[in-house]
């Protein structure tokens, strides 16, 4: 009889046991579930917010860039022409072919374009051939952040105002920071520069740099740039027609000189001062994007791609 008890009593532990092991691992999977749904939780949040901070950086992407840009009056820089005195030009305003060129000082592709063209570009003009219109804008600010686009773009208008802005504007592509470095967006930069331009660092020119005399002017030209609906910097024109427009034959520097040259009745054969390179480089150009957007990059075996 005590053996059947002790077996009984056995029998009963191991049920009990087995009933609290089950039990406890039925708490167990209840907190693994809890702490799964936690996550799941937390992951959706997480995504929420992420999805909220990608749209508002597409938000602040499809703006203008600096808003003190839009901010006081309207002053064009001396000289200024065209449509609402937006355009800066160089070159003799009577040649028979005219460039018009939107520009950003951060945008590498700019960089390349001025790099590549520059001394074709100059050589046209000291011979009279052609018209240079500038536009600038500020693309890079509105896609990258920072305010180097819109204080560049201040500071050669300002160079404008003492007849140094062909010199100036060169000398801002030349010494181009990063894409992503926005040193342009400090005054001391730009005072910097226009320290190796002849007769350029004046009192008259550091307070126009300073008090972004023409901030509002730049916020206007940016306006022109975006309701042209164009596809990036640099836009480049000749005579209303984008030299970039056939992306497989581009006009390269070479084939510029010869249409200006064309249209001047300048005869085939004959020497032309400096020499030009025969095409532009590949660069890498920037997220200073598209004018729809941050945008990305093209590169091309000839001519530049548009930031």
């Amino acid at each position: 009889m005590s053996e059947k008890n002790d077996g009984a009593n056995r029998d009963a532990t191991t049920k009990r046991s087995a009933r609290e092991r089950l039990q406890q691992e039925r708490e167990r999977q209840k907190t693994r579930d809890k702490r799964r749904r936690t996550l799941i939780v937390s992951a959706a949040v997480v995504g929420v917010l992420g999805l909220a901070a990608v749209v508002g950086l597409i938000a602040a992407n499809a703006g203008s860039g600096d808003k003190s840009a839009k901010a006081g009056p309207v002053a064009a820089p001396s000289g200024a022409t065209g449509k609402d005195a937006l355009a800066i030009q160089t070159g003799p305003a009577g040649a028979k072919s005219r460039l018009t060129v939107w520009e950003d000082f951060r945008c590498p592709a700019c960089k390349a374009f001025e790099t590549n063209y520059r001394d074709t570009i100059h050589d046209l003009e000291s011979r009279g051939l052609l018209n240079v219109e500038y536009h600038l804008v500020t693309l890079i600010d509105g896609n990258m952040g920072g305010s180097g686009s819109l204080k560049g773009a201040n500071a050669a208008a300002c160079a404008q105002d003492a007849g140094k802005f062909a010199a100036y504007h060169d000398l801002l592509f030349q010494n181009q920071p990063e894409e992503t470095d926005d040193a342009y967006g400090k005054n001391a930069k730009l005072l910097e520069l226009a320290g190796k331009v002849d007769g350029l660092d004046t009192a008259a020119f550091r307070s126009c740099v300073e008090d972004g005399t023409h901030n509002s002017w730049v916020g206007k030209s940016h306006e022109a740039f975006a309701a042209g609906k164009f596809r990036g910097t640099p836009t480049v024109l000749l005579d209303g027609k984008d030299i970039f427009a056939d992306q497989a034959d581009p006009l390269t520097p070479q084939k510029l000189k010869a249409k200006v040259e064309a249209a001047a009745g300048v005869p085939k054969g004959k020497p032309s001062g400096s020499a030009s390179p025969s095409g532009a480089a590949s660069p890498s150009a920037s997220a200073s994007g598209k004018a729809s957007g941050s945008g990305g990059s093209k590169s091309l075996s000839k001519g530049v791609p548009q930031g």
